[in-house]
C-alpha cells in the first residue's frame, strides 16, 4: 500500500490492467492515433490532459489550466482526471484504442511500460517547444530510457517518517534522534508509546507498503532493481524487514491486523496521524500538507530509521510524478508548450506550489520558496536537509513492475494475519514479483 510520489501514489492501491493482448497493438496504433487532440474551430487546438488525484490537486491544476489558456489563445486544454483506483484501467483502455491523452501523468512503475511499447513521445525530439534544461540534476534523468526521453519530472519528493510531536509529549516519550537512531529503537519506540497510553495512541502506523523496504534494501547496499530490470535485493533482507512487522504487532507498537488494513484503505485521511491516534507514519514529503491540515498538528519531518546503523544510507530523491506525451498526439508541439508551462512557468507554481512535489526546475522552486504554505516550507527545508547524505538514484523499475503494489498489499495481508511467517513472505513475495516482471518460471 503506497503512494503517490509519491510519488507519489496513494496509500491504497488496485490492479494494473495493462493487459498484454488489450496493449499488443499499442506501437501500431501510435503512429496513427489522435492522442485526444482535435481542432475545436478557428485554428484553436484541443488537447487532453489527464491525472490522478485528490480534489485538491484537480482544483490546483484545473486553476493552472486556465492561466495557460490565457496567455495561449490558440490551445485549449480538456481536464481528464479521476483518482488513482480507476486511472491506469482508464489509460490503458485509452491508449489501446488509439485515443491516449495528449498530455498524460506517468508514474515510475509504468513509464518504462509505456515507453518501450511506443505509446510515448521522446520528449528530447520537442526542445524547440520544451525546455528540460532547469530541471533538478537529481532527476532530470530518470525518465530517459534507452537514449530517449520518455518523462518529465514534476517535482521531487522523499520519503520520511512523519511524526506528531504532541503525540510523543502525551506519551511522556522523547522525539528520536533522525541522525542516529536505529530499526530497533524505531521498534521500541513505537511499543513504548502504545503501552504508556493504553493504545490509545499506537507508536507507528507501521511500514506497509514496498517504498519503504526499498530504503531499507538501499541501507543494505541492495535495491529494488537493477540497471537490466532484474531484482536487486536478497530474500534474507526481505525476511529481516517483514520481521519488524512482526515483532511490533506481537508488542502492540502498531494497530492490529484488521485495523491496519482499514487504515490503510483509508489512505492519508485515515492514517493514525491524521486521526490524532499515533504518533508516527510513512509518508512522501509532498503529503506532509494534507496530514497537517487532517491532523490539525504541527508533524514534523524525520529520517528513516537505520541510516547511519548499516551499510550506507537509504533515502532516495525521487520523481514525484512524469509529464508525457502521447505518441500519437495530433498536436505534439502543442502539447510540449503546455508541458513546457507546466514544468517553467512560475505561474504554474505558484498554483500547484509543492503538490506535485517540490517544483522540479530549480529556479521556479527558489521563486514559489516563499509562496509555500508551513508545511510545504518544511518540506523544502527537509529535502535540503538530507541531499548531502543521499547516495544515488534508482534504475528505472522494469516492465511489469507496477505489479509490486498490489502483489505487496496482499501478502503484507497475509503476514499480519499469521497466515504466513517472514521467511514465507519474502519467498512468495520474490516469486510473484519475478513472474510479474518476465523473470519468473
Amino acid at each position: 500500500m503506497s503512494l503517490p510520489a509519491g510519488g507519489a501514489r496513494p496509500p491504497h492501491r488496485h490492479r494494473h490492467t495493462l493487459r498484454t493482448a488489450a496493449m499488443a497493438g499499442v506501437l501500431a496504433m501510435a503512429a496513427t492515433a489522435c492522442g485526444g487532440g482535435s481542432g475545436s474551430g478557428d485554428d484553436v487546438v484541443e488537447l487532453r490532459f489527464s491525472w490522478w488525484g485528490s480534489d485538491d490537486r484537480h482544483t490546483r491544476l484545473q486553476e493552472a489550466i486556465e492561466v495557460f489558456e490565457e496567455q495561449n489563445p490558440d490551445i485549449r486544454i480538456s481536464p481528464d482526471y479521476t483518482d488513482w483506483a480507476s486511472y491506469w484501467d482508464r489509460l490503458a483502455t485509452s491508449t489501446a484504442a488509439g485515443d491516449a491523452p495528449d498530455v498524460i501523468m506517468q508514474d515510475e512503475s509504468y513509464l518504462r511500460e509505456y515507453g518501450e511499447r511506443g505509446a510515448l513521445a521522446d520528449l528530447a525530439e520537442l526542445g524547440d517547444s520544451l525546455d528540460l534544461s532547469g530541471l533538478d540534476p537529481n532527476v532530470a534523468q530518470s525518465g530517459e530510457m534507452d537514449g530517449q526521453t520518455f518523462g518529465a519530472a514534476t517535482g521531487v519528493n522523499v520519503s520520511a517518517i512523519l511524526a506528531d510531536p504532541e503525540a510523543f509529549e502525551e506519551a511522556g516519550v522523547d522525539m528520536p534522534d533522525d541522525t542516529t537512531w536505529t530499526w530497533d529503537d524505531y521498534i521500541e519506540m513505537s511499543v513504548e508509546i502504545s503501552r504508556a497510553t493504553d493504545g490509545e495512541i499506537v507508536g507507528t502506523q507501521g511500514m506497509t507498503n514496498e517504498n519503504a523496504f526499498h530504503v531499507f534494501a538501499r541501507q543494505h547496499g541492495e535495491n529494488l532493481y537493477d540497471e537490466d530490470g532484474n531484482l536487486a535485493f536478497s530474500a534474507q533482507t526481505l525476511t529481516s524487514w517483514y520481521e519488524i512487522t512482526e515483532r511490533l504487532l506481537e508488542d502492540g507498537g502498531q494497530p492490529s491486523a484488521t485495523e491496519g488494513v482499514e487504515i490503510a484503505a483509508g489512505g492519508p485521511d485515515l492514517s493514525v496521524l491524521s486521526t490524532n491516534t499515533g504518533a508516527t507514519a510513512y509518508f512522501w514529503t509532498n503529503q506532509l500538507g494534507a496530514i497537517t491540515e487532517a491532523s490539525g498538528r504541527d508533524i514534523e519531518l524525520l529520517r528513516f530509521p537505520g541510516e547511519t546503523e548499516l551499510e550506507r544510507t537509504g533515502m532516495y530523491f525521487k520523481p514525484a510524478m512524469y509529464y508525457s506525451i502521447a505518441a500519437g498526439s495530433d498536436h505534439p508541439e502543442e502539447a510540449a508548450r503546455f508541458v513546457d508551462f507546466l514544468l517553467n512557468s512560475t505561474d504554474a507554481a505558484e498554483l500547484v506550489l509543492s503538490d506535485l512535489g517540490l517544483p522540479a526546475n530549480l529556479d521556479v522552486r527558489e521563486a514559489v520558496a516563499d509562496d509555500l504554505p508551513p508545511a510545504g516550507e518544511r518540506g523544502a527545508a527537509f529535502l535540503t536537509e538530507v541531499e548531502d547524505e543521499i547516495v544515488d538514484g534508482n534504475p528505472p523499475p522494469p516492465v511489469g513492475s507496477g505489479e509490486i503494489a498490489n502483489i505487496n498489499e496482499r501478502i503484507y495481508q497475509e503476514l499480519v494475519f499469521g497466515n504466513l511467517t517472514a521467511e514465507q513472505a519474502a519467498e512468495q513475495f520474490i516469486e510473484e514479483l519475478e513472474t510479474a516482471i518476465g523473470n519468473g518460471p
